[in-house]
């Protein structure tokens, strides 16, 4: 019976520092390149070395984060090659996404992708770009969890989780001053039913940024 809560205690722990941890990174609270220690994670989330290690390396298997040769732990700083590759996943996956949610978008979800859209108003004014990031991601996920395909949600989300801390370094190039225009174009091809619309506004929204960070 210990033995069992004991290894409860552990899975518990490391599922807090991976679900933390990632968080911070999808949502680009920490930039590209940085180094981290498994003495600070443990510190930081209250937790013994092995669960922030099994964390790290977890994120390390999706791409989250890197680790070089001598064993140090970082974000990965992402070559103008790989962000192509990862815009160009985005346009795949999320275009797809959105059109398996086109025949289930009531009005119900469209209200919720306005009230949404409205809040990146807000934190675009505060020049909050973690609030951006976060607020964003919550757009396209509202949408393509109508899809109801969590396979390929899953896959959409680890894009996301590897180009967290560039979306950072993106949205200062950006200096946006309101909601990206393309999540007003989804929000009315949504309401006219129309899947080419819809497809070339999702695909316009989540790589046209990317594209310009990498050229």
């Amino acid at each position: 019976m210990q033995g069992t809560l004991r290894s409860d205690v552990a899975a518990s722990a490391h599922d807090r520092v991976y679900r933390g941890l990632r968080t911070r990174i999808m949502h680009g609270q920490i930039a590209p390149g940085q180094a981290l220690t498994l003495r600070g994670l443990g510190r930081e989330f209250g937790v013994s070395m092995t669960p922030a290690r099994e964390a790290v390396n977890r994120l390390v298997a999706e791409g989250a984060l890197q680790m070089s040769s001598s064993g140090r732990v970082s974000t990965p700083e992402l070559s103008n090659e790989r962000i192509e590759e990862l815009a160009a996943l985005r346009a795949l996956i999320e275009v797809e996404l959105a059109s398996r949610a086109l025949p289930r978008a009531h009005i119900a979800l469209i209200e919720r992708l306005q009230t949404i859209n409205a809040s990146i108003a807000d934190v675009v004014s505060n020049r909050d770009s973690v609030g951006y990031i976060r607020t964003n991601l919550e757009f396209h996920r509202t949408l393509y969890l109508r899809a109801q395909a969590p396979a390929m949600l899953a896959m959409a989300e680890t894009v996301w989780l590897q180009l967290g801390p560039t979306m950072r370094a993106l949205y200062g190039r950006l200096r946006r001053s309101e909601p990206p225009q393309y999540h007003r174009l989804i929000i009315a091809a949504l309401n006219a039913g129309d899947e080419p619309g819809l497809r070339l506004a999702v695909r316009s929204d989540v790589t046209q940024g990317l594209r310009m960070l990498a050229g």
